[in-house]
C-alpha cells in the first residue's frame, strides 16, 4: 500500500531505567529531568540544546529529510535512573498517551522513544504495556517503530507490539541520535509497504555492567558481529545486553534481528550471534580494584608527578543506574590516604550545596555529607572544608552522552577538602562529561585522579584525558556494585550466568511469532 502523501506520525515515550533496589520514581521525578508534554515535544526535537535524549530528535530530522510528513506529538515522558515508577503516576501516563492517540487517528504511523528496562510499583514491564496499547489502538497494520537502551530487558509482548526493534549499538551511548534517524529512514519503509520479520533468542547471561563496554570484550563482538553480517535483507540487529538490577523474569542478554521479508534469515543471524555470546560467556565476569589499592594507587600518583594521571570510576554508585551518587567510600578511603590532587564528581547532596552557597565563597565550615540521607549506602560523614567554587548548576554538555544537551544540577558548589575537592550537586546526575568539573574552573588535565561517580558513560567524556589503562574501576557497597552476587534476586530466570555454576543452553529452532513480529 503506497503511503499517504503526508503520512501522520504519532511521537511519544516512556524512557527510565529502573532499579528495583533503588528508592519508587515519582511524576516529580521525571519532571526534574526531561519529560515533554504534546506541546512542547516538537519544538524540543527541533531545539539546538534540547533537555531531551537525542534519539527523538533524530527520527524527527530524518523524517524531516526524507519527504512531507505531519508530526503528531504526544507525551514523552524521561526520568533519570531510579527505582520502579510509582504505578498510579504511570496509570495515568498511559491514559494520556492512550487518549491522544485515539484523539489523533487516523495514524499513519507511530514512533515510540522507549528504554526497556523500566519498572513500576505494580508491573515488570511497563515498555511492553505502552506498546502493546499503542498497537491495540492504532490497530494492525499501522507501523510502530521504537528505539531502546542497549541495557534494555526485552520481553515477547514488546516484540509483538512492534514493526521494528531498534537498539543502541555503543555503551557508552554516543549513537542515540543516529539509532532515532535509522528508525526515521526504517517508517518510510514501513510506510511504503515493508512488512519485516523478527527472530529474538535470549542467553541466560545477565551481564554485569561494567562487561558491557562496546569498544572491546565480549559483548563489543557480538554487536561488531552483527553489523558486519548486514545485507540488503536485514534491516536491523540489536544486541540487548539488559540490566540486571530491575530484576524480572524478561532479564537475559538477548539478540533480535529483523529481516525486510525472509524470517529464516533472521533466526540464522540471531542463532550465530548468540552461539557465540554463548562461547564467550566465561568473560560476563567482574573484575574490580579494592578500595584500599585505588586509595594506594591514587596517593602515590599525588606524590609522584612523574607518574600518569588516574581516573577511578565509582561503579557502585552510578547515579546512571539508580545510584544515588552520594555514597562516601571512596572520599574517605583517599582521605586516610593522604591522597593529592584529587578531583570528585559529581556528589549529590542538596543541602550540602545549599548551605555552602549561603556561607559564601572562601567559607570554612564543618562539611556535613548525607546530613538528611536514610539509604543503606548513604551514610554520614563529616570534614573540614573551604567553598572554592559555587554555581547555579545550568550547563550544556560538552562531550559524551550529554553532549548538546541543556543540565541542569541545581545549585552546586566545590568544596575543598584537604587534597580532595568535591563537586556537590543538588539534582541527581551521572559524572559524565568534563563540564561538570569545568564549570567550576577546576582543570582536569592538572589534577592527580579524577573520581567519577559513573559506571561506563564518563569514558565517552573523558576520554581525552584519560586512556583505558589510565582507567581504574573500584569495588564499592551500594545499588549498582557490578558484583551481583552481593544482591537478593527474586525474579531473575535462574541458573543464569555469572550467578551459577551450572548453567545449560541449546540454541532453540525457532522463536517468532505467527505474525513474524515477536
Amino acid at each position: 500500500m503506497p503511503s499517504a502523501p503526508s503520512p501522520r506520525i504519532a511521537l511519544l515515550g516512556f524512557s527510565i531505567e529502573c532499579n528495583k533496589f533503588a528508592p519508587p520514581a515519582t511524576a516529580e521525578d521525571f519532571a526534574a529531568r526531561a519529560s515533554a508534554s504534546s506541546a512542547e515535544l516538537l519544538a524540543e526535537t527541533r531545539a539546538a540544546n534540547p533537555r531531551i535524549t537525542p534519539e527523538m530528535p533524530g527520527f524527527v530530522a530524518a523524517m524531516d529529510r526524507s519527504g512531507p510528513w505531519t508530526p503528531v506529538p504526544l507525551r514523552l515522558a524521561q526520568a533519570q535512573p531510579n527505582g520502579p515508577v510509582v504505578h498510579a503516576f504511570f496509570a495515568e501516563l498511559m491514559r494520556e498517551w492512550r487518549q491522544g492517540l485515539e484523539a489523533a487517528k487516523p495514524l499513519d504511523g507511530v514512533y515510540v522513544c522507549s528504554h526497556g528496562a523500566g519498572l513500576t510499583t505494580e508491573d515488570d514491564d511497563p515498555d511492553g504495556a505502552l506498546l502493546a496499547m499503542a498497537r491495540e489502538v492504532v490497530g494492525p497494520d499501522v507501523p510502530i517503530v521504537a528505539t531502546f537502551d542497549l541495557h534494555a530487558n526485552v520481553s515477547e509482548r514488546m516484540l509483538e507490539s512492534i514493526d521494528l526493534f531498534v537498539g543502541y549499538r555503543t555503551n557508552p551511548h554516543l549513537d542515540m541520535r543516529e539509532r532515532g534517524e535509522e528508525a526515521g529512514l526504517a517508517m518510510r519503509e514501513l510506510l511504503a509497504g515493508l512488512k519485516p520479520k523478527h527472530a529474538r533468542i535470549r542467553l541466560p547471561i545477565v551481564p554485569p555492567t561494567v562487561t558491557l563496554l562496546t569498544a572491546g570484550g565480549p559483548y563489543a563482538e557480538l554487536i561488531r558481529l552483527g553489523q558486519q553480517r548486514m545485507s540488503p535483507e536485514i534491516l536491523n540487529v540489536s544486541v540487548m545486553g539488559g540490566f540486571a538490577y530491575s530484576d524480572t523474569a524478561k532479564n537475559g542478554l538477548t539478540v533480535i534481528v529483523t529481516a525486510r521479508r525472509d524470517a529464516g534469515i533472521a533466526q540464522g543471524l540471531a542463532t550465530e550471534i548468540a552461539r557465540l555470546g554463548w562461547e564467550n560467556r566465561e568473560r560476563f565476569r567482574t573484575k574490580l580494584t579494592s578500595l584500599e589499592d585505588a586509595a594506594a594507587m591514587a596517593a602515590a600518583v599525588g606524590a609522584d608527578p612523574s607518574r600518569p594521571a588516574l581516573c577511578f570510576a565509582d561503579v557502585a554508585d552510578n547515579p546512571g543506574g539508580g545510584g544515588r551518587g552520594n555514597t562516601t567510600y571512596m572520599l574517605k578511603a583517599f582521605l586516610r590516604a593522604g591522597a593529592k590532587g584529587v578531583l570528585l564528581g559529581i556528589f549529590n547532596d542538596a543541602p550540602l550545596a545549599e548551605e555552602a552557597h549561603s556561607l559564601g565563597l572562601g567559607a570554612r565550615f564543618r562539611a556535613r555529607f548525607n546530613r538528611a540521607e536514610r539509604q543503606s549506602f548513604s551514610r554520614p560523614f563529616e570534614a573540614d572544608a573551604t567553598v572554592r567554587a559555587l554555581s547555579d548548576g545550568n550547563c550544556v554538555g560538552r562531550r559524551g552522552i550529554v553532549a548538546g544537551r541543556k543540565v541542569a544540577l541545581g545549585k552546586s558548589a566545590a568544596l575543598e577538602l584537604g587534597g580532595i575537592t568535591v563537586v556537590v550537586i543538588s539534582n541527581r546526575q551521572q559524572c559524565a562529561d568534563p563540564v561538570f568539573f569545568e564549570t567550576f574552573g577546576l582543570d582536569i588535565a592538572k589534577a592527580r585522579s579524577v573520581i567519577v561517580k559513573s559506571r561506563g558513560h564518563f569514558r565517552g567524556g573523558f576520554d581525552e584525558f584519560f586512556r583505558s589503562e589510565q582507567i581504574i574501576e573500584v569495588d564499592c557497597p551500594g545499588l549498582t556494585s557490578p558484583m551481583l552476587e552481593r544482591f537478593q534476586w527474586t525474579r531473575l530466570p535462574r541458573p543464569v550466568v555469572p550467578l551459577d555454576a551450572e548453567v545449560r543452553w541449546t540454541p532453540p529452532d525457532t522463536l517468532l511469532s505467527p505474525s513474524g513480529r515477536g
